[in-house]
C-alpha cells in the first residue's frame, strides 16, 4: 500500500513539473520568438527601386535618360474575364498584342500570387495621357507610372554608350536593382558602370493594420543613384560618323595629356533603342549576319595586325638595343632573301640607303628586315608589350581585348613549336601573328608624343565629382632621348615629299603620324559560304591605318582611324584623318 500512495505521488509530481516546465517555456522564453513574429505581421517592408542615372556628354547634351511612362496591370484570378481587360486595352493601343498581353497573364496568374499582373511594361506619357481618366475608371487594371531608358541620339556612339536591356536570371540573382527594375546595362558604359547608374535601393519600413493599412512610418531610406558626365563630345562624335560615311572600322580621337576620349566610333553602329524595346529576331538576325560586323566595339576588340603603324614601336625598340645607332643606314633593293624565301620591300624597286627617319617617313620594310634580324625577336617582343601592345589599355569599357605580340615563348606555349627568323620580319612590320586593337595603337602614339603613358577613359564626372586618373613614365632614360628622331620620322610621314601620307593630309594645323596597310587574316568558313564573288574579293582586301597626332610642336590629340579592307593607308584614311583635325579646329579644342 504505501508503495502504491509513492507511486502515484511520483506520478502527481512529474507530471506537475512537466506543466510548470512548459508554462516557463511559453511565458518567458518563448517570449522573443513571438514579440519577432508579431513584429513580422504588423511591420510592412517596401522597396524603392532608383531612377538610373543619366549619361551626358562634356558639353551636357542628354546621351541617355529616363523617359516617363506608365505599365498595365490587370487584376489576378479574374480566369476568363481576363480577356474582357485585355480586349479594353487593345482597344486603346491597338499596337498591342492580345495573344501576348494573355500569355503573361496566364503564366503569372497563380493561386499564390495576390497582386495585379503587369501585362504591358511601358506606355509612353504622350500616348497615355489622354487615356489615363478612362483606365483609372476601370476597376480591374491599375496604371502604374514608370520610366525606359531612352538615347537621343540612337546609333550615335552607341558602342561607347551601350544600352540597357532585360536582366537575364543570372544578373537578377546578383543584383537586386535588377530583380525589381527587370533590366540591367548590357554593354558600354551602361554595363561597365552598372552599380553607379543602376544605383542602390531605397527601404521604407511601416506599421500596418491586418487589412495592409498604414498606421505608422517607422523608417525610410530614399534610393540612390548618380548621373555620369562623358569626355566624349556628341558634335564630334556625329561627324565622324557622317565622313566615315558606308566605311567600317574604328575612330578614336584622345587628349595626349589625361586619356579622355573626345570620339570613340566603331562602324557601322547600330541603333541602342531597339534593344531596350526588345529587338525582333528579324532585325536581330540581319544585325548578327552582317559581314562587317556591327555588334562588335571595333576599337578595343578588333583584333588586327598593325601593319607599319607600329614600326615606329619596333624603331624604338631598335635604338633602345644599343644595336642600332639613329645614324645608321641599311641598304635597301627592294627584297631580302632569307633562305629559300624573299621578303619584299613594298617598293619593289628598292629606297637605295635608308636611315631610321627615312625608313619611318617612307615606310622602308627592308630598313626593319635587316633591323630586326640584328636586335632579334627576344628583345623587341619585351619591349613592345612593355610599351603597351599584348595587354589591356584600362580603358573604362568590359570586356577589353588585349592582342598578340609573337615570341618565343607564346609560339611554344601556343603550337609546341620553335622560332623561325621569317617569323622575326612579319612581325617588325606588323604583319603575321601580331595583333593590336586601335586603341592600343592610339595609346601607344600618345606615349610617343608626349613620352608618357595615360589611361584612356570616357567617364569625366560622376554626379559634381570629378574623377582623376593616373599617368605612367614607362620609357627609360634611353628612349626618352631618342623619342625626338621617332617623332621627326612621323613628322616627314605627313610633311616631307616622300611621306606615305603627305599627298592625303589637308589638316590646317601641323601633324605627325604613321600609316599602315594589314593584311586580312582570315574570313570565318561560315561568312565564306555565304558571301559571292564580289564580296569575296572585298573582304579580302587589306585593311588601312592612319595614327597621327597635332599640333606636332605642341602635341595635345591623337586620331587613330582603321578603315577595315581600305587598302593602302594613306589613301583611305588620310582625308578622315585631316577632317577630323579641321573639325577639333573648329570645335575650339585646337588653337
Amino acid at each position: 500500500m504505501n508503495r502504491r500512495i509513492k507511486f502515484i505521488a511520483f506520478i502527481f509530481i512529474f507530471v506537475w513539473i512537466a506543466v510548470v516546465s512548459r508554462l516557463y517555456f511559453l511565458s518567458i522564453k518563448s517570449n522573443e520568438y513571438y514579440q519577432e513574429l508579431s513584429k513580422r505581421n504588423i511591420i510592412n517592408i517596401e522597396y524603392i527601386a532608383p531612377k538610373r542615372g543619366e549619361i551626358r556628354d562634356i558639353n551636357g547634351s542628354i546621351i541617355a535618360m529616363n523617359r516617363l511612362g506608365f505599365s498595365i496591370y490587370i487584376k489576378a484570378h479574374l480566369g476568363e474575364k481576363s480577356k474582357k481587360e485585355i480586349s479594353f486595352i487593345i482597344q486603346k493601343f491597338p499596337k498591342l498584342k492580345s495573344e501576348k498581353l494573355g500569355k503573361i497573364y496566364k503564366k503569372f496568374d497563380s493561386p499564390y500570387n495576390h497582386k495585379p499582373i503587369k501585362v504591358v511594361d511601358f506606355i509612353a506619357y504622350e500616348d497615355m495621357i489622354d487615356k489615363f481618366v478612362t483606365f483609372s475608371n476601370y476597376t480591374n487594371i491599375t496604371i502604374l507610372p514608370t520610366s525606359r531608358r531612352f538615347y537621343p541620339y540612337d546609333e550615335i556612339a552607341s558602342h561607347v554608350v551601350g544600352y540597357v536591356s532585360k536582366a537575364n536570371q543570372k544578373e537578377i540573382d546578383s543584383n537586386r536593382v535588377a530583380k525589381y527594375l527587370g533590366v540591367v546595362g548590357k554593354s558600354g558604359i551602361e554595363k561597365q558602370y552598372e552599380s553607379i547608374l543602376g544605383g542602390t535601393m531605397g527601404k521604407r519600413e511601416s506599421k500596418v493594420t491586418a487589412s495592409n493599412k498604414e498606421i505608422e512610418l517607422l523608417s525610410e531610406e530614399a534610393p540612390k543613384s548618380s548621373d555620369m558626365t562623358l569626355t566624349i563630345d556628341m558634335r564630334l562624335q556625329g561627324y565622324i560618323k557622317e565622313i566615315f560615311g558606308a566605311r567600317s572600322g574604328a575612330v578614336i580621337v584622345m587628349d595626349i595629356e589625361n586619356g579622355a576620349i573626345l570620339a570613340g566610333g566603331s562602324f557601322p553602329e547600330f541603333n541602342i533603342n531597339s534593344f531596350v524595346r526588345g529587338i525582333s529576331t528579324k532585325d536581330w538576325k540581319k544585325l548578327i549576319m552582317d559581314f562587317d560586323h556591327p555588334f562588335t566595339n571595333k576599337f578595343i576588340n578588333g583584333l588586327y595586325p598593325p601593319g607599319s603603324s607600329t614600326k615606329i614601336a619596333v624603331a624604338l625598340s631598335f635604338l633602345n638595343s644599343g644595336l642600332i645607332d639613329e645614324n645608321e643606314s641599311f641598304l635597301c633593293s627592294g627584297e631580302l632573301r632569307l633562305g629559300n624565301r624573299k621578303f619584299r620591300c613594298w617598293n619593289s624597286y628598292g629606297h637605295g640607303v635608308v636611315g631610321l627617319r627615312r625608313a619611318i617617313s617612307e615606310s622602308c620594310d627592308d630598313y626593319f628586315y635587316k633591323g630586326g634580324l640584328r636586335v632579334g625577336i627576344d628583345k623587341i617582343s619585351t619591349d613592345l608589350t612593355r610599351y603597351g601592345f599584348g595587354k589591356k589599355t584600362g580603358i573604362d569599357l568590359p570586356n577589353e581585348f588585349i592582342g598578340t605580340v609573337p615570341s618565343r615563348n607564346w609560339k611554344l606555349d601556343k603550337y609546341g613549336e620553335s622560332w623561325y627568323k621569317g617569323e622575326t620580319l612579319n612581325t617588325v612590320i606588323g604583319q603575321g601573328n601580331f595583333l593590336a586593337t586601335p586603341m592600343q595603337v592610339a595609346l601607344f602614339t600618345s606615349m610617343i608624343a608626349s613620352g608618357k603613358q595615360v589611361i584612356p577613359h570616357f567617364v569625366k564626372k560622376i554626379d559634381s565629382r570629378t574623377i582623376t586618373y593616373e599617368t605612367k613614365e614607362i620609357f627609360n632614360p634611353l628612349e626618352m632621348s631618342k623619342l625626338k628622331i621617332i617623332q621627326e620620322g612621323m613628322y616627314d610621314v605627313c610633311n616631307a615629299k616622300r611621306g606615305t601620307a603627305t599627298k592625303y593630309n589637308s589638316s590646317i594645323i601641323t601633324i605627325a603620324g604613321k600609316t599602315g596597310t594589314s593584311q586580312v587574316v582570315g574570313i570565318p568558313q561560315e561568312e565564306k559560304e555565304r558571301m559571292s564573288e564580289y564580296d569575296l574579293e572585298y573582304y579580302n582586301r587589306s585593311h588601312a591605318w592612319f595614327t597621327a597626332y597635332g599640333p606636332y610642336e605642341n602635341p595635345r590629340y591623337v586620331v587613330t582611324v582603321l578603315v577595315e579592307h581600305g587598302g593602302h593607308g594613306g589613301k583611305a584614311t588620310g582625308a578622315i584623318v585631316s577632317r577630323i583635325f579641321n573639325k577639333l579646329v573648329g570645335l575650339g579644342y585646337v588653337r
